[in-house]
């Protein structure tokens, strides 16, 4: 329960920080140009809302509005009040003439722009004469700027991000060069030839080096090549590889996905009151069997160690002292859950020799563009999957996406999964589908090209059919993550 609610507010939290800065993007452009932006929502508010701010020049915005709707329904022209007290023309005010709240449910946000056909289908404004601070009475560009200003901030965002990371931490990895006891596969992939302790040279041609990135490329590739005990082999990618490897991770609860760098099994801390510091076992050991039987490595270590709940192992360790390594067998009693009480060394860089790079204020930022640039494109390669069956059973909900943030805060990888997430949701914005900012850039274009604007009736049952799509997505994708927990 507790790892669920630590992922879930992480999901929460980066996805309203990303809703945030997408309708920021919307809203801070509207302004730019003028037109009022009548509501600024975290998350949907149907019926009522967690929270709701008005100023009081929104106040007076909406008395004079009714008075303005009074006079209109008497027959009786309104003349609207031009100044204020003091004789001075009345004065545009950059965020007091919005309404500000936090809805209660987090399937997204919005900015309500006067003027504009959006999700909130208010058919009564788009009745009225246009007005200069609506979104209709603008230029076909600024318009266009308007509704692509949300899917930028989110690639500037995922951008500023990764130039932070980079500039906080640097980067240090171990290139897979100096991986001398090779990588690590799963079943699946061992299944189409990937042997224990190859180490990937090239994918379609193209030499691999850095992991995060070899990863991608050999997924995608037809043709991947590894050396193995000094010789080069082959190995054919099957089209629908991915899908293998996802379906996989979903399933079998493995330790890493695809591959991972052989690591010994080494102990960073023992824990008070465990069986492990009963035995004996020091900060610094190195794993050599259990029970007799050889551990080459640390995921070989995890799945031992799995079958061991509520039983003694005899645990062969490596130990130095006074610069001699001594091998000690200790007899380890494990609990019901196969604890024994330990933390491990899971990073590669303390066994192998790494690459290390520093980055200043200046050279993080094109690193950055870099880095978001990369997720992008991968991420647009990826989409092309899920038109096949498989990819249409691979997708999932925010089950899905809560899955992949880590089980303890580490605000590292919160910050690497929130830009991923962002690169997503700009390019999951874009597509020209109706009730999507891609959807109104697409009628847009239309009026840019074809000098007019599309039926406003035709307008609104486009954003109805846009919100149906939206919503039987939605449904499917989450419905897919239930189906999944109870296989």
């Amino acid at each position: 329960m507790e790892t669920f609610l630590i992922k879930a507010a992480q999901l929460i939290l980066a996805f309203a920080f990303l809703v945030i800065i997408h309708e920021f993007g919307h809203f801070l452009f509207a302004r730019m140009f003028g037109v009022r932006v009548e509501k600024f929502y975290i998350f949907f508010n149907p019926w009522f809302s967690l929270f709701r701010y008005k100023s009081r020049c929104l106040k007076r915005l909406e008395a004079e509005e009714k008075k303005r709707e009074e006079a209109e329904a008497k027959g009786i022209p309104y003349q609207p009040e031009e100044t204020e007290d003091n004789g001075k023309k009345k004065k545009s005010h950059f965020w007091k003439e919005t309404e500000f709240g936090i809805g209660w449910l987090p399937l997204g946000g919005y900015c309500k722009i006067a003027g504009m056909i959006d999700e909130s289908m208010d058919k009564e404004q788009m009745k009225r004469p246009p007005q200069p601070w609506e979104f209709r009475s603008k230029p076909a560009w600024q318009r266009l700027l308007i509704m692509v200003a949300g899917v930028l901030f989110n690639f500037l965002l995922a951008i500023l991000i990764y130039a932070g990371i980079v500039y906080a931490t640097g980067e240090k990895y171990v290139p897979l060069s100096e991986a001398r006891q090779g990588m690590l596969f799963t079943p699946e992939a061992q299944k189409i030839g990937f042997r224990n302790g190859d180490v990937p040279i090239a994918a379609d041609g193209v030499s691999l080096n850095e992991p995060a990135e070899a990863v991608s490329a050999m997924l995608e590739a037809r043709n991947v090549e590894v050396l193995r005990n000094g010789d080069t082999v082959n190995i054919a990618i099957p089209q629908k590889f991915i899908f293998a490897i996802d379906r996989e991770a979903r399933t079998d609860s493995l330790p890493f996905q695809f591959m991972t760098y052989s690591i010994p099994a080494r102990f960073t801390q023992v824990m008070s009151g465990y069986g492990a510091e009963k035995a004996g076992v020091k900060a610094n050991d190195q794993v050599v069997a259990i029970d007799g039987k050889p551990v080459t490595d640390l995921y070989q270590f995890m799945k031992t160690v799995k079958g061991h709940a509520n039983k003694t192992m005899s645990l062969t360790v490596a130990r130095k002292v006074n610069n001699r390594i001594d091998t000690l067998t200790l007899q380890v009693p494990l609990d019901a859950s196969s604890r024994m009480g330990v933390q491990l060394e899971v990073d590669p860089t303390q066994f192998y020799n790494s690459r290390e790079i520093h980055y200043n204020l200046i050279s993080s930022v094109p690193r950055g563009v870099e880095l978001g640039t990369q997720k992008l494109t991968a991420y647009v390669s990826s989409m092309k999957m899920i038109f096949t069956k498989e990819g249409a059973q691979s997708i999932g909900g925010f089950g899905t996406i809560g899955s992949i943030f880590p089980d303890h805060w580490n605000w590292i990888a919160f910050w690497n999964i929130a830009a991923f997430l962002s690169v997503a949701l700009a390019f999951m914005n874009i597509l020209p589908i109706p009730a999507l900012d891609g959807g109104h850039v697409l009628f847009l274009l239309y009026e840019v090209i074809f000098r007019r604007k599309p039926n406003e009736k035709f307008m609104e049952y486009a954003q109805y059919t846009g919100m149906i799509l939206l919503l039987l997505l939605l449904l499917y994708a989450n419905g897919m993550d239930i189906v999944r927990l109870f296989k």
